[in-house]
C-alpha cells in the first residue's frame, strides 16, 4: 500500500506466500540463549500478536526481524525469498517498518515534517537541487492526504507541532509514517503503553485499518483484551521459544497466560 506520491511500491506477495516468514532463528549472548529456534509466519491482511514474559524473547525476535540483530542461525524470508538484514535501514528499504515505544518523533518539527523525517522532499528546479530549499508546501499536501486516507481523525493540522500532541496522536503520527512509503509489514512495539482508554483505542482502530488495507502488521503488547480484540493470530513466546500460536477462536485469555506461564501446553 504506497499512500505517499513518488514512494517505492513493493512487489506483491505471491498468492499462498508468506509475506514474512522466520524459519529457526537462533541468537544467543555469550551463554545467554536469546532465541532458540524460533519460527515465525506473517501473511498479508493480517495482525499477528506477539505476547510472552519479560525475558522471553520478544524483543530479540522483532530485532531480528526489523535487522537490529543478525541471528546465529536460522532464515528470514520475505515474500518467499530468503533475505540478510544487515541493519534496520536494509529492512526499511524491503519495505519493514518498525514503530518502537519511544517512537522516535521529533518533538519540534510538525505533523507533515516527521512523516518524512529522513525521507525529505526537495523542491523542483535550482531552488532544490541548488539551494536544498524543502518542498514544505507538497510534504504536507501528502500528508494530509496520508492522514485523511487512514482515517485519522485526531491529526486535523499536519502544520502543528509534535511538542503539542498527546501521547495518542504522536503514536498516530508514527504509525502514519511506517505506512506511508509503501510498507510490506508494519512492525509496533507495545503502541498503547504509555496511553490512556480512548487514546489506545484510537491506535488500535488504526491497526485495524493497516489490515483492512492489505497491510500486515506484527503487534507485540503486554495488554491481553487488546491483543484479542486486534490479532487474527498469536505468537505466545516462551525462554526463548515458541510455546504456541493461537487464535482468538481457539483459545481464550486465560489459556493464553497459562501458555505464557509454562502451566499449560499450547
Amino acid at each position: 500500500m504506497t499512500l505517499i506520491e513518488g514512494a517505492v511500491e513493493p512487489a506483491p506477495t505471491p498468492a499462498g506466500v508468506p509475506v514474512l516468514e522466520a524459519k529457526r532463528l537462533v541468537k544467543t549472548f555469550g551463554r545467554v540463549v536469546g532465541l532458540d529456534g524460533v519460527s515465525l509466519t506473517l501473511h498479508a491482511g493480517e495482525v499477528l500478536a506477539v505476547i510472552g514474559d519479560n525475558g522471553a524473547g520478544k524483543s530479540t525476535l522483532i530485532k531480528c526481524l526489523t535487522g537490529a540483530y543478525i541471528p546465529d542461525e536460522g532464515q528470514l524470508l520475505l515474500d518467499g525469498e530468503e533475505v540478510h538484514f544487515k541493519r534496520p535501514q536494509d529492512a526499511r528499504s524491503a519495505g519493514i517498518e518498525t514503530v518502537y515505544q519511544n517512537l522516535a518523533v521529533s518533538p519540534a518539527l510538525d505533523v507533515a515534517a516527521n512523516l518524512f523525517l529522513g525521507r525529505e522532499r526537495r523542491k523542483p528546479g535550482i531552488a532544490g537541487s541548488v539551494f536544498r530549499a524543502l518542498d514544505t508546501s507538497g510534504m504536507r499536501r501528502e500528508a494530509r492526504e496520508q492522514v485523511q486516507k487512514l482515517g485519522i481523525s485526531t491529526l486535523q493540522d499536519v502544520t502543528v507541532s509534535v511538542e503539542n500532541l498527546s501521547g495518542g496522536q504522536r503514536q498516530a503520527v508514527a504509525v502514519a509514517r511506517a505506512a506511508a512509503f509503501g510498507s510490506k509489514v508494519v512492525v509496533l512495539d507495545e503502541p498503547t503503553a504509555a496511553l490512556g482508554v480512548r487514546e489506545s483505542n484510537q491506535v488500535l482502530e488504526l491497526i485495524v485499518r493497516l489490515r483492512e488495507h492489505g497491510v500486515p502488521v506484527i503487534l507485540i503488547s503486554h495488554n491481553m483484551p487488546q491483543v484479542f480484540q486486534v490479532a487474527d493470530r498469536i505468537h505466545v513466546q516462551r525462554l526463548g521459544k515458541r510455546a504456541a500460536t493461537i487464535t482468538p477462536q481457539t483459545h481464550s485469555m486465560t489459556d493464553a497466560v497459562a501458555i505464557m506461564t509454562g502451566a499449560a501446553q499450547g
